[in-house]
């Protein structure tokens, strides 16, 4: 042996503890939002106030949008604006509301995504199965500049192929009518496509795509490093047609819009009468084909609430062994994510009081005139849908604006709900023994073991406190953590909680680099085949029980206090 502890109980603790982890995540069970419209209206209020304050900029003039937050179970806040120019002979609609409808570029491949989810699900598909599977063009020879049998349609969906950007746009050679004015050799147009940005947008088929990819090279190895494809999404969308029979927007149609009640979703022009139509635009009518699955999605913010609230609620039971919303690679910097295929950002800078990382799990889409995010916070239980049509610099503007101060005004309004909730002191149900705690509650340092005596005996004082000193930790607390598991899941009761020690960060502390190297480990110990730092609340009679310490005790709060805000909850997850 080369390595022996010389005090066990601790050895398996250290991984944790001495690489000084802070700020565990998640710091609460997800807010249901009950009346949560009216919890948020003073927030809602002054964003609405920001909103009518930039909508007056006259770089908006010819600029409209729609922006709806919604919870998991219902719209929360809508905003709307219209632009004050318009066409004149074609104005489309001359007021937005949540039933206007806009060109969603790029969210379409998230569509494109729940299909192969469903497909897999069904067994008709394997997400680990080579693209050229379903797809039997590309394994024969002359197709075999890529890597086709290397390529999944997991690493597809994840933008992790390699295969390049674009099929047929993005080609300088159609940007200029001399291409050598700006120091590009002589070219040529044969063996290019002869449809879409090639060919005055007229629309591309199957035959275009595969001719496309033909002889095109990779970027990178296929899961060596992701980058943004187009073409990732043309293709799969041939796969959801192989494995369905189905053309891919009637699939669509059928599986997800009709399914969600999306009754203005489609991929098919629609008429004008819920048509935003900025002046100047020239792309509403053009038809994606096979690009749909990319990119050809129309749809309004009453819709894509739908579709967020059934992500919120099912992004973990779609398909075995896929949590939807969970990263596939790092993208740039050390906040950015791909997922499948979601852009994901987590930043420490959101929150006042912490610097636990807040998870925006998010698709963009651009298209000329048309520009949209749907945003999904898990942790708040809240999804952000902005459309706009008009002025590209608009999206950026409005998602900090709103995602700021509605994710802040949820902390708070978090902190004060789990303090009314779980804070206070606990005494054993049973008189002859003496146990209790106290649990407190700070935005910065989340629900928090003040104090534990089990059978007379201080736990911090005989276990805690010496494994912290040990382990060299400096000042911590042990904070409670939410597994988001029940132990009665069919009428979720028992609401399971971990205890963690969180490291305390300080003033003018000269850290070390590798301070931040942390890796999770929230059930390092045991005692008699029980988890150690298990905690479970049974909301319904006010009772907190340990596990391993075979101890229940109930919540030592005046009645009355307990009724109001027993019935004014948020956070707690009562059948």
């Amino acid at each position: 042996m080369l390595f022996r502890c010389a005090v066990p109980i601790f050895c398996c603790w250290l991984t944790l503890v001495s690489a000084k982890c802070y700020d565990p995540f998640p710091g609460f069970p997800v807010p249901l939002w009950q009346d949560g419209s009216n919890a948020l209206s003073p927030t809602f209020a002054t964003i609405a106030k920001k909103l009518d304050v930039l909508a007056r900029d006259k770089k908006f003039e010819n600029s409209s949008f729609s922006i709806d937050l919604t919870s998991n179970s219902e719209t929360l806040w809508s905003y709307y604006h219209t632009a004050r120019r318009h066409n004149k002979t074609r104005p489309g609609v001359t007021h937005v509301d949540g039933d206007s409808q806009y060109r969603i570029a790029s969210i379409s491949k998230t569509f494109t995504t729940l299909a192969l989810l469903y497909q897999h699900e069904a067994g008709n598909l394997s997400l680990d199965d080579p693209v050229d599977k379903y797809i039997p063009e590309l394994a024969a020879k002359e197709y075999n500049s890529l890597p086709w049998h290397d390529i999944t349609l997991r690493i597809m969906a994840s933008q992790l192929s390699g295969i390049p950007r674009e099929s047929f746009q993005a080609d300088l050679i159609n940007q200029f009518p001399d291409p050598t004015k700006v120091g590009l050799p002589p070219a040529d147009r044969e063996g290019l496509p002869t449809c879409w940005e090639y060919n005055n947008y007229k629309f591309c088929d199957r035959d275009d795509l595969l001719a496309a990819v033909k002889t095109r090279s990779p970027i990178f190895a296929p899961n060596q490093k992701s980058t943004y494809s187009n073409a990732n999404f043309e293709l799969l969308g041939l796969v959801v047609e192989n494995v369905t029979g189905l053309k891919f927007k009637e699939y669509i149609q059928q599986a997800i819009f009709e399914s969600l009640n999306m009754t203005l979703s489609t991929m098919d022009v629609p008429p004008d009468d819920h048509a935003v139509l900025p002046l100047g635009q020239w792309f509403w009518d053009v038809d994606q084909a096979v690009r749909n699955p990319t990119g050809g999605i129309y749809s309004s913010a009453n819709d894509m609430s739908k579709y967020v609230r059934y992500i919120l609620t099912h992004y973990n039971a779609l398909a075995t062994g896929v949590n939807w919303m969970l990263p596939a690679s790092w993208s740039n910097g050390m906040e950015n994510f791909y997922g499948m295929p979601w852009e994901i950002f987590r930043t420490d800078r959101i929150l006042k009081e912490s610097h636990r990382p807040v998870t925006f799990v998010t698709k963009s889409g651009g298209v000329p005139s048309y520009f949209s995010r749907i945003s999904i916070m898990p942790e708040y239980g809240l999804g952000l849908t902005i459309l706009t049509a008009g002025d590209s610099s608009l999206l950026g503007k409005l998602q900090e604006l709103v995602s700021v101060e509605v994710v802040r005004a949820a902390e708070d309004l978090v902190w004060k709900d789990i303090d009314q909730v779980y804070s206070g002191k606990y005494i054993s149900t049973n008189s002859s023994i003496n146990s209790s705690l106290e649990l407190i509650t700070s935005p910065a340092t989340g629900l928090t073991l003040k104090s534990f005596i089990s059978n007379a005996t201080d736990v911090f004082a005989a276990i805690w406190a010496p494994f912290a000193k040990y382990a060299d930790t400096g000042p911590w607390h042990a904070q409670l953590m939410p597994t988001l598991l029940y132990k009665n899941e069919s009428t979720q009761q028992g609401e399971i909680w971990r205890v963690v020690i969180a490291r305390e960060r300080q003033e003018g502390e000269n850290e070390a680099i590798w301070d931040d190297f942390c890796i999770e480990d929230v059930d390092a110990n045991g005692y008699a085949g029980f988890p150690l730092n298990e905690i479970v609340f049974w909301h319904e009679d006010e009772i907190v029980e340990l596990t391993a310490f075979k101890v229940k005790m109930k919540r030592f709060i005046e009645k009355d206090v307990v009724t109001e805000k027993t019935e004014n909850k948020m956070i707690v997850q009562l059948p």
